[in-house]
């Protein structure tokens, strides 16, 4: 039993690269798979498509007019005229840059979606990974309270033990099986949301040991780099450009508006035809859209400073918790393997030293501290995905 118990915790020590590797594989798997990743890209190349348009030239207005004369004798009249109106040249300029602005910003708000569903599928992968280990120990430990009422119930029949007794065996073969049974319905209830991330693809996840994730040695640096790959950072800054292009946009949508064009004009004998050229004053038309545009880009970037010091101060709380867990873990570890008494208690109760209820007592503890391991080795793992989501 002891080897056993050693086995399971000394384990945690060593790099798991299978784990590792599984979790990828699942997290390849769910990237691939994900209808709701499926239909973000779509929607994205859609929006992709829909920010290239109205950026371009108005469309050209052509006129035909033919008019009858009266009285008849005057003849008809026959008017035709073709013409294009033109913005202010720098508005185009800063029409295209602004769709390609918004273009990142959509690629953006993938790789944000995308982010989040990796670390939704890590998480379920980390409760996994403690269900599967819970299962595991379970079952140990229901074989061993089964050879345990079968042996008191051998007792009992040959008149060695009582009735008390022979209930407790009973009552702790049936507390294991139950126990057990509820960590498989919990695992089948993950590995169904699992399959769900997964489009409706069933994958079979049977890791069930934690594998060692460094922390972060120097936070500060490191916070650099996850600043840099927050999509959500770079979606803001993606706004503030576009604001600020929007203000230049807004100031040449000021200026006039020109119009030119061919015009022609046929009467009876006579014919005439030449270029016209037009003008559109915005006196109300952009009314406060720079003033807008201006106000508009000041509140964007106050927006994106809040933002950076609640992140910074969310991944300085996690990477707090963090080294905190981790010291936690190594300690319980360390501990449960230098006080394991079960052997001791096993003879004990073979040799009539102890009763039977003080041994379930004795080994109830040991139990609890095992699963308490297992349930700070999750804590730590979920903690650190979330903390390295951006690595």
């Amino acid at each position: 039993m002891k080897r056993i118990i050693l086995i399971i915790l000394v384990s945690a020590f060593s790099v798991q690269l299978f784990a590792q590797n599984n979790v990828d594989q699942v997290l390849t798997e769910v990237e691939k798979n994900n209808t709701t990743l499926v239909a973000l890209r779509k929607s994205v190349d859609a929006e992709k498509i829909g920010n290239k348009t109205g950026i371009y030239l108005q469309n050209p207005e052509v006129e035909f007019n033919y008019l009858w004369g009266s009285p008849s004798v005057i003849g008809n009249r026959t008017d035709f005229s073709i013409s294009q109106t033109f913005d202010f040249p720098t508005a185009y300029g800063f029409k295209n840059q602004i769709s390609d602005l918004k273009n990142e910003q959509n690629e953006l708000e993938y790789q944000k979606q995308l982010m989040d569903i990796r670390l939704k599928t890590s998480l379920i992968c980390f409760d996994l990974i403690y269900a599967n280990a819970l299962q595991a120990e379970m079952t140990k430990r229901v074989e061993y309270a089964r050879s345990i009422a079968k042996s008191y119930q051998v007792k009992f029949e040959k008149g060695e033990t009582n009735i008390l007794e022979y209930n407790k065996a009973q009552l702790n073969q049936l507390n294991a099986t139950k126990e057990l049974e509820s960590i498989e319905i919990e695992r089948n209830a993950l590995l169904a949301e699992l399959a769900g991330l997964n489009g409706g693809q069933a994958i079979d996840f049977t890791e069930s040991v934690f594998q060692i994730t460094e922390l972060p040695v120097d936070f500060e640096q490191w916070y650099v780099l996850a600043e840099q790959k927050n999509p959500t950072f770079s979606w803001l800054q993606k706004e503030i450009e576009i604001s600020q292009k929007q203000i230049g946009l807004s100031r040449a949508m000021s200026w006039p508006k020109l119009q030119t064009g061919y015009m022609s004009e046929k009467v009876v004998g006579q014919q005439f035809q030449g270029v016209t050229v037009g003008l559109s004053i915005p006196l109300w038309e952009n009314k406060n859209k720079v003033k807008y545009a201006e106000a508009n880009s000041q509140a964007l970037e106050s927006i994106a400073a809040d933002n950076k010091i609640q992140f910074y101060n969310h991944l300085i709380a996690l990477h707090t918790k963090a080294i905190a867990l981790q010291k936690n873990v190594n300690e319980y570890r360390s501990s449960l393997i230098a006080f394991d008494s079960s052997e001791l208690s096993k003879k004990a109760l073979d040799q009539g030293e102890i009763s039977l209820i003080n041994y379930l007592v004795e080994f109830s503890l040991y139990y609890e501290s095992i699963n308490k391991l297992l349930e700070l080795e999750r804590n730590m793992n979920k903690t650190m995905a979330e903390l390295k989501r951006y690595m």
